[in-house]
């Protein structure tokens, strides 16, 4: 068995995101609430020794909400991994509050990157401000500088990744791909991933479920971006689970999906870690656990 990524889920179900295609509102809670939880280290442990003996050289702190609303916690994870050498640790956000509060993060920022983390993954649903805002923070009156965000983080040391959600009328054309990639290029993005938006099976949430259909990317949209891809661009790596990644003018583009489960059944994707100790290799079926 191996395994690829070791994901570690911070902070609360609480975001400051309003995205409409949600995957965590569709998926079972698996323990988390609303309170932040204390973390179970014996079993991060096991999962963290068990993931590096297996092969993983990356561990991903997300969560089932947004985990820079509990920063100290994220603190307390790279403490708990110093021991074990993983070449790349990575942390998953909005980064809205990274930009709206720069002066409480930039400290945990410098923290974190001398604890090790290495990459920000932030997520985006378009290149253009006003887009994000309709999609990731419909509540407010704007969206943050992203690229005064990214400027930020490259300036403390840390690579980018902007991990794109494609949703119909947003980005969902080869146009909109070239344009995301000149934006990433121009800024320069280390790496960008896009995926369509997706939902489990079965979903918990059925308001989520229905937007998530009536605004996916059809199977046409998704040929013509590929083949889009895949014609400019070189193809660099393969991922079992059905992930590609391409040089595009220079530009690392990741064509990816949402899928925890590989489809080697001797490869597991992702090993995740819930605070209570639990730990898992799938966020949506609740016999995916170890622990």
């Amino acid at each position: 068995m191996n395994i690829e990524t070791l994901s570690i889920v911070a902070g609360t179900e609480a975001c400051n995101a309003r995205c409409p295609y949600c995957i965590s509102k569709m998926t079972p809670k698996q323990g988390i609430c609303t309170k932040e939880q204390k973390i179970n280290f014996r079993n991060l442990h096991k999962g963290a020794l068990l993931a590096k003996e297996k092969g993983a050289t990356t561990v991903i702190i997300t969560g089932k909400g947004e985990p820079v609303l509990f920063p100290e916690q994220i603190t307390k994870y790279l403490d708990a991994l110093e021991g074990f050498n993983f070449p790349f640790i990575e942390l998953q956000t909005n980064g809205i509050l990274l930009h709206e509060q720069k002066e409480k993060y930039m400290s945990y920022l410098y923290e974190w990157y001398d604890k090790g983390m290495t990459t920000i993954i932030i997520s985006i649903a378009h290149y253009e401000a006003e887009k994000n805002r309709q999609i990731l923070v419909p509540h407010k009156k704007q969206y943050i500088d992203l690229v005064e965000l990214i400027d930020m983080l490259h300036e403390i040391g840390f690579s980018v990744r902007l991990a794109c959600m494609m949703v119909k009328g947003y980005v969902d054309c080869k146009e909109e791909i070239e344009k995301l990639i000149k934006f990433s290029k121009e800024n320069m993005v280390e790496q960008l991933s896009i995926r369509n938006i997706s939902k489990p099976e079965k979903s918990i949430n059925k308001e989520i479920y229905d937007w998530t259909i009536n605004n996916s990317l059809s199977k046409e949209q998704l040929e013509e971006i590929t083949n889009y891809i895949k014609e400019k661009g070189a193809l660099l790596l393969e991922f079992n689970y059905g992930g590609s990644v391409y040089d595009v003018d220079g530009q690392n583009v990741c064509l990816t999906n949402c899928l925890t489960l590989s489809n080697n059944p001797n490869q597991i994707r992702q090993l995740i870690f819930f605070p209570d100790g639990h730990l898992r290799y799938d966020w949506q079926y609740k016999g995916a656990i170890l622990l």
